[in-house]
């Protein structure tokens, strides 16, 4: 395959949706009896069927998370760097037709971010902004990046899909991981959503974990708008891109975020509604799946909710994050893309992860190997 395109072409919505809604206990008890599952499987440990068989899905999932990661947790936080913004998107805050206060950090307020966010201890930064090629493209990331670098060991960023090469260069800046969520992977629902700029580019966005691959980012991250479409149909297709990636750049490691629609200016809402308890149960198929890949939940989601799903699956936590560029220096939350949930302090949140016997890493050690030369 040269791209994930050419699975996704192999795939069709409807019979995938039928086949997930067509498992039986017999299905779910036979992948649950596995040691090794497929994606037949994830079909299955996301159908209805399996609801009724949760606890025995969080049990296996939590012993195959403590195998891989043991007990500790992977802190990030996002740094909002613009809201400007050429696409039209019904669902988020940033969108070109929305008559918010636009606003991109200079060279002093960045500064002031980073000083603001090092205080709070994070190691590992991810740096966002809206989709604008012009004014927050190459440039802009050129004069970032290796500020940024100075001051953190790990950087990601969520940005508009670029080229494999624009990526080989970031990565000579100091670019480690990269978050593009394809929002769904139903063609005309996208269509539906995006309604102006380039992100109307159904499969330049879908490619883009291929460029990313092909340019040796260390880190690439996937996953869904869940609310946007059917929502288990569009996890497996997650899946599915996960299968293909992992196979063909096994350089790379992984991560799935679980992204609910939040409110926002201008927002949509959500088409298919999944409850808490069917994010549960998404994130233990994903751990079932693959025990390999790290599983992130950011502050959308409710303090309560991750004090407690934390110990099913979970690597990767967001803490006292701001959606809007300047939010830690000087809040200004009219300039957010979303509302955040959980808004605890960086603290407060360490606390709670260490209250369930659990510990904290600030930055990703793994880099610690890239300088390690692999012919000794």
């Amino acid at each position: 395959m040269s791209s994930f395109r050419e699975v996704w072409q192999q795939l069709d919505w409807d019979e995938v949706k039928l086949s997930i809604y067509s498992k039986t206990t017999a299905d779910v008890e036979r992948a649950l009896a596995k040691s090794k599952r497929n994606l037949e499987d994830f079909k299955a440990l996301i159908s209805p069927a399996a609801e009724a068989y949760l606890p025995q899905m969080a049990t296996l999932s939590a012993q195959l998370t403590r195998q891989r990661f043991g007990k500790v947790v992977s802190f990030y936080i996002p740094l909002y760097l613009s809201n400007l913004c050429s696409n039209a998107c019904t669902y988020c805050g940033f969108s070109m037709e929305n008559r918010i206060k636009r606003h991109t950090l200079n060279e002093d307020e960045l500064d002031a971010e980073l000083a603001a966010i090092k205080a709070m201890h994070f190691d590992s930064l991810l740096l966002v902004t809206g989709e604008h090629q012009t004014k927050v493209g190459m440039d802009y990331f050129r004069q970032v990046l290796p500020k940024a670098k100075a001051q953190f060991n790990y950087l990601a960023m969520e940005v508009q899909p670029l080229e494999q090469a624009q990526y080989a260069e970031l990565k000579t800046l100091g670019l480690d991981a990269v978050m593009v969520y394809q929002e769904t992977y139903h063609p005309s629902t996208y269509a539906q959503h995006h309604l102006r700029g380039k992100k109307q580019d159904f499969f330049y966005r879908l490619e883009t974990a291929d460029r990313l691959g092909q340019a040796g980012i260390d880190k690439i991250g996937l996953g869904s708008l869940i609310g946007l479409e059917e929502w288990r149909t569009d996890c497996f297709y997650v899946a599915a891109h996960l299968d293909y990636l992992q196979r063909t750049y096994w350089r790379s490691r992984y991560s799935i975020s679980f992204p609910r629609l939040r409110p926002c200016e201008g927002g949509v809402q959500p088409k298919s509604v999944m409850s808490d308890k069917q994010l549960v149960q998404l994130i233990c198929a994903y751990r079932l799946l693959n025990g390999e890949v790290e599983l992130s939940l950011s502050t959308r989601e409710s303090a309560y909710f991750r004090d407690h799903v934390l110990p099913l699956g979970i690597t990767t936590l967001s803490a006292a994050s701001k959606t809007q560029p300047g939010g830690y220096a000087n809040d200004t939350p009219e300039l957010e893309q979303f509302s955040v949930h959980d808004d605890r302090s960086a603290q407060a949140v360490r606390q709670a992860v260490k209250q369930a016997g659990f510990e904290v890493v600030w930055k990703d050690w793994d880099r610690a190997y890239s300088s390690v030369d692999m012919s000794i």
